[in-house]
């Protein structure tokens, strides 16, 4: 089964879902923890049914699903039509999807020699290796429990920038933190690469992308 495209994706029209590093993200707010157990269970169960199953991670006042295939490393068919059924289970509880608040981190470290230190940050975060179309070249950890860091060229020349944390959120998501970030004392260095990212700074000149999916295909 071949992975779909950011664009074959927005046309899915997935309402409450966001589509971040690879995988389709959502955040099911619960009034208790026991209702969002009983979501959890209910996910289970129809992913049981499916042969398909999500990452849940069970909170107090949420419940946050990923959809991914493993198998092929990315979003099929098979995720779309699990979002729908899942947003269905929480329209069923009185609840609803929605991707405000939701992003992933992702570190890149800025390296003349990437294929130098690559094989050190694998070793230290026990994770493996990806590289080639649609992964780039980065270690990435299948449980999505550590951040996924990935390796970008860079001169020799000092001082240089060795690490940037790059932000993926839902492209509605992007102007307000731009505005926040502002107002809190940052700088827009660069918005030449929207929508696909955009380089902040904070006032000690500390570098951050926020990035999206968009145009990415």
């Amino acid at each position: 089964m071949s992975t779909l495209t950011g664009a074959q994706i927005a046309d899915a029209a997935l309402d409450g879902w966001t589509y971040l590093l690879g995988a389709l993200h959502t955040r099911i707010r619960t009034p208790d923890f026991a209702a969002g157990l009983s979501l959890v269970d209910a996910i289970g169960a129809e992913a049981e049914r499916r042969d398909h199953h999500p990452d849940l991670d069970l909170r107090y006042t949420h419940v946050d699903v990923r959809l991914w295939s493993h198998d092929v490393g990315g979003v099929t068919d098979r995720d779309i039509r699990l979002a729908r059924a899942i947003s269905a289970l929480a329209a069923e509880a009185g609840l609803s999807p929605a991707h405000t608040g939701v992003a992933r981190l992702e570190l890149a470290l800025d390296s003349p020699d990437s294929a130098a230190v690559l094989p050190f940050w694998q070793a230290v975060l026990a994770v493996p290796h990806r590289a080639g179309p649609g992964a780039g070249d980065e270690v990435r950890d299948p449980a999505g429990a550590l951040p996924t860091v990935w390796f970008q060229e860079s001169g020799r020349e000092e001082p240089r920038q060795r690490w940037h944390p790059d932000v993926w959120v839902d492209p509605a998501e992007v102007r307000p933190r731009i505005e926040a970030a502002l107002a809190a004392g940052g700088t827009l260095v660069s918005d030449e690469a929207a929508p696909h990212f955009w380089v902040l700074a904070d006032p000690d000149g500390n570098r951050v992308c926020l990035c999206t999916s968009q145009g990415r295909d």
